[in-house]
């Protein structure tokens, strides 16, 4: 029998750690932009192309690279940053990881220029599929520059998973957004399709936060500041009143990188309780500083998860922090001095008497004694009821001004279809001989007598499947109804949330939203769909975002299924509202002229029945 273990070829294997490192386009720019910080650069610029699909574009002035470490830059397990094994538990640089760029060059076309500042000419290298093609001696600027063309051209199946554009666009810019808040003192441009998303200024950490994430966030951040022998921590924390219930800001860094850490997280959560409302989040940007030898970063093939050697001794240094911050923010009052009505100061003389204020009242005064002067005045408080009628009003009238009906659930629908008689008439209510045929169970379930026995209902999925129903309807025919906003809802969202929005704004459309984009990644909200009254429109939409950056827009359909779910849920009926005879009727008769009333879109239960057998058995 012949041997059947042998060596990869060092193109499979080079697509194979390819596959480690390169999951997206988001994953190039995020290697580049790191090498480019720990070259020294002060100034970096990304160009993309398409999301990256086309090219990516990594410009920066670093100390750039001789002809020969141009070379190896590109072979497997190439650094320039650890030599001895010990070097990997003392690392302050970010890109070590030595086969990025043949992780790179494995999927892509890539093209670098560097030079050096001693050097009076550099080198050009043109590589594709690991292959090198051409390497050449050229005039270019000190630094780097990386052009990365047609990511996953020699691997269609990676290629083919790919998102959207947007939705791609979107995972650059988180990862973008990382780099840039922890590099304050590096100035970044990023461009789009020759579109500049962001043209960030050197400064310091607060300024960076702010250039990012907008001016208001400067009256929301708290500082931290507390250095321990055994973690130094700094950075900001938001207020408790700058909450929101999604879509958090929500940043960890350590030694200058990006990090997750549920741990700690936790311990900045419990630090706000009594402070928040039940599932609002914080926004927070915290950074720590520790030796390189007390963390672990070599986890997660991502880094993003890294490993401290005194966790539990850090939770309690992060805790005592934040509510430190949060009780001086409380206990001093922030004053305002841009008051434009606010009272005059008298100027103090030296030589004046000080007079203290007098006041004038009657010490004999008692507000419990009856007198002429403290007598109430005499009104006639039937006036009041004037022109209101005794008796019942019809209940379908109220129901219409309180926005129940016709706008959650529409009176005017069709009948049930009447195709499959037979099982429609095992759920159509039997009127009987009773009074109403209706009953509300804990303002949750709907019973009423079937063929069959009792059918039980719950109401708020029975709503979620009326409305998911005339969703889609309204998404496929590309019309929804919507209703005017007496004042538009401005929506502030950040790059990434902007990138998606835009892509969804014709499937929102559809469903009856109306939005203005206002620059600066803010949004007026103009129209919702009709039959939302109450809802939160920041939340619904940032659901929605959520959902479409899940989903991508490579599967319209299920895209338009989850976007309709979402707003149906918002929309429906909610759990413990009573409903009237009438209501509960209309309810009913909607959700059997659906295509499937047994389920929500989601799977789950609807409609129960209580059979006649059922029913005889439990009185035996």
């Amino acid at each position: 029998m012949s041997d059947i273990i042998h060596l990869l070829p060092d193109s499979v294997a080079n697509q194979i750690a390819a596959g480690e490192v390169i999951q997206r386009p988001a994953s190039v720019v995020k290697e580049l932009v790191e090498n480019a910080i720990d070259a020294g650069a002060d100034s970096i610029q990304v160009i993309l192309k398409d999301a990256g699909r086309t090219s990516i574009q990594v410009i920066d002035n670093g100390k750039g690279m001789s002809v020969t470490d141009a070379r190896l830059a590109f072979e497997r397990h190439a650094t320039s940053k650890i030599k001895v094994v010990d070097d990997l538990f003392s690392l302050h640089t970010m890109g070590f990881r030595g086969e990025a760029l043949a992780s790179i060059a494995a999927i892509a076309q890539v093209e670098l220029r560097t030079r050096r500042k001693e050097d009076e000419t550099g080198t050009s290298i043109v590589l594709a599929g690991s292959v090198v093609e051409s390497q050449e001696c050229i005039s270019c600027p000190v630094g780097a520059n990386f052009c990365i063309k047609n990511i996953f051209y020699n691997v269609p199946a990676r290629r083919k998973f790919l998102k959207s554009n947007q939705v791609e666009l979107s995972n650059i810019i988180n990862e973008f957004e990382r780099i840039a808040l922890i590099n304050p003192s590096v100035a970044f441009t990023l461009v789009h399709n020759d579109s500049e998303l962001f043209n960030l200024q050197a400064g310091n950490f607060r300024q960076r936060i702010i250039a990012i994430y907008g001016k208001g966030m400067n009256q929301q951040l708290l500082p931290l500041e507390i250095e321990t022998s055994l973690v130094k921590i700094s950075g900001y924390i938001g207020k408790p009143e700058a909450a929101r219930k999604r879509n958090a800001l929500q940043y960890f860094f350590v030694n200058g990188r990006y990090m997750r850490h549920p741990y700690f997280h936790k311990a900045v959560m419990q630090s706000y309780e009594q402070l928040l409302p039940a599932g609002e989040m914080p926004n927070y940007f915290i950074s720590f500083t520790v030796d390189p030898a007390q963390i672990d970063v070599n986890i997660h093939p991502t880094k993003t998860e890294i490993k401290f050697e005194n966790e539990p001794a850090v939770w309690q240094i992060i805790s005592a922090t934040v509510k430190e911050a949060l009780g001086k923010s409380s206990a001093v009052p922030s004053i305002d001095f841009d008051m434009t009505d606010a009272p005059e100061i008298p100027v103090f003389h030296k030589d004046k008497p000080v007079t203290p204020p007098r006041t004038d009242f009657n010490p004999s005064y008692n507000p419990f004694k009856s007198t002429a002067a403290a007598r109430r005045p005499d009104f006639d408080w039937e006036k009041l009821y004037t022109g209101f009628t005794s008796g019942e009003d019809n209940q379908l009238d109220k129901d219409e001004k309180m926005g129940i009906f016709p706008s959650a659930i529409d009176r005017n629908d069709p009948e049930p279809d009447t195709d499959d008689a037979e099982e429609k008439l095992l759920l159509t209510p039997d009127n009987g001989d009773t009074g109403s045929e209706y009953l509300q169970i804990r303002a949750q379930y709907i019973s009423t007598q079937v063929k069959s026995g009792l059918m039980l209902i719950d109401q708020h999925r029975a709503h979620i499947r009326i409305l998911f129903d005339r969703y889609m309807a309204c998404i496929e025919a590309r019309q929804g109804a919507s209703q005017r906003m007496l004042f538009p809802e401005i929506l502030q969202l950040t790059a990434a949330q902007s990138a998606i929005l835009q892509d969804i704004t014709d499937d929102l459309n559809y469903l009856g939203f109306d939005l203005s984009d206002m620059g600066g990644n803010a949004f007026a909200v103009n129209a919702v769909p009709a039959g939302i009254e109450g809802v939160d429109v920041e939340t619904l939409i940032w659901s929605m975002i959520e959902t479409a950056t899940e989903k991508g827009r490579d599967v319209k359909t299920e895209l338009h299924e989850q976007l309709a779910l979402v707003l149906a849920r918002a929309a429906a009926i909610p759990y413990g509202q009573l409903l009237s005879a009438a209501e509960m009727g209309q309810l009913v008769k909607d959700l059997l002229a659906s295509v499937m009333p047994d389920y929500t879109p989601d799977g789950k239960i609807v409609i129960s029945i209580l059979s006649n057998e059922e029913i005889v058995k439990r009185f035996k």
